[in-house]
């Protein structure tokens, strides 16, 4: 059996090996001629799997190691008899990570408490109705715009509009959609960016083409108030670095890079290519994961909430630092351009999530206790209440 894989999957050889043959290739630049002979495919979200790609091929099985799969045209794979799995939620908790990070930046930046703000959450999927609940598990006033489960569950969910209306923080966790009843390409356009309160934040971590980035650019040259974080961008690998000099943060779309989060990936296709066989998995995820640099922290009960916040966040991880690698790899050339967006993703550095920390709190904190437990982060037995 030979398996094509993205080079910058981790774990394939640890979960695959077993199988046969694998053959790791940079994924932007897969070609019809170097999957003709494969059997197995495995992907991230930077490579168009269609019938250009595979038609013709021995290909079988498709694997895409994250949560989208706009990249996979699902009824052509339907229709060749193409197996495919992708893995839901793989990454979520790194994207919530991501999120509040920047969070905790843009509030610096403002000189504003997070508490005051409104926050509303486009899409409520794996990533949105995570976020969702952890700004909520920390008391912060939270709308949530999901007209597809809206329509399943009914109320609870606020329109479009009513975001725009009411919510000074706006995060988008949308998939990317063309057609249907509730396309997102282009669902930020400028009338709706023109109409977004002053001093509003607006965070994309979803698919650069939610917004229209040119007209993102143009409103952001326009209003002074307005602040933007970008991790995906709408030509990407290609940005538009005037763009990303209006954002606060701007970020080769990596929110979701966790080591958690990508090893999560291969595990789940490992364990639906295992399904596919009818065979028992024989790896498994918790075994391979090595153990987090910060494993513990200890809060006296006196500490300042807000501190212990942004605290506890930053010493899992801190944006700003891809931020400032990012912009320092931005260039007028596009092919420069190009190869150094992929070479931040390819040698991107471990990082771990929040919700691996261990936290013992000496003394009785009922606010401390709520954030850690918002956070997700674990608290120790022993810590006094």
């Amino acid at each position: 059996m030979l398996i094509v894989a993205d080079e910058n999957i981790p774990l394939v050889d640890a979960f695959f090996a077993g199988f046969g043959e694998i053959r790791r290739l940079p994924g932007r630049t897969l070609s019809p001629e170097a999957v003709r002979d494969a059997d197995v495919l495995l992907v991230r979200s930077v490579t168009q799997v269609n019938r250009q790609l595979l038609e013709g091929s021995a290909v079988r099985f498709v694997g895409t190691c994250t949560i989208g799969t706009d990249h996979l045209d699902l009824p052509w794979l339907e229709a060749a008899g193409v197996e495919w799995a992708s893995a839901p939620g793989c990454n979520a908790r790194g994207v919530v990570d991501y999120v509040l990070g920047s969070l905790l930046t843009l509030a610096e930046l403002d000189g504003v408490a997070l508490p005051s703000r409104s926050f509303g959450i486009v899409g409520a999927g794996q990533v949105g109705g995570r976020l969702a609940a952890v700004l909520r598990g920390l008391g912060w006033q939270v709308r949530v715009c999901d007209p597809p489960r809206q329509a399943a569950e009914g109320g609870g969910y606020s329109t479009l509009d009513e975001i725009i209306e009411h919510c000074d923080v706006i995060s988008l966790h949308t998939p990317l959609t063309r057609g249907g009843p509730c396309p997102t390409w282009h669902l930020f356009d400028r009338e709706r960016l023109e109409r977004l309160r002053p001093g509003a934040w607006l965070i994309n971590a979803a698919r650069g083409p939610v917004i229209s980035n040119q007209a993102l650019k143009e409103v952001l040259l326009a209003r002074d108030d307005l602040q933007a974080v970008l991790d995906v961008w709408e030509q990407e690998p290609t940005v538009d670095p005037a763009l990303a000099e209006l954002c606060v943060l701007a970020t080769p779309h990596i929110a979701g890079y966790s080591l958690d989060g990508k090893q999560r990936g291969t595990s789940a296709i490992y364990q639906a290519f295992c399904a596919w066989r009818n065979e028992a998995p024989q790896v498994f995820l918790e075994n391979l994961l090595p153990p987090p640099w910060l494993a513990q922290v200890t809060l006296d009960a006196q500490a300042d909430p807000a501190w212990a916040l942004a605290m506890l966040c930053r010493g899992v991880y801190d944006p700003r630092v891809d931020d400032a690698d990012f912009r320092r790899s931005l260039s007028d050339d596009p092919l420069q351009q190009r190869a150094a967006f992929d070479a931040l993703r390819k040698a991107y550095p471990v990082r771990r999530e929040i919700d691996g920390l261990k936290v013992r709190i000496e003394g009785d904190a009922p606010v401390l206790r709520q954030y850690v437990s918002a956070l997700g982060a674990t608290l120790c037995e022993g810590s006094k209440v």
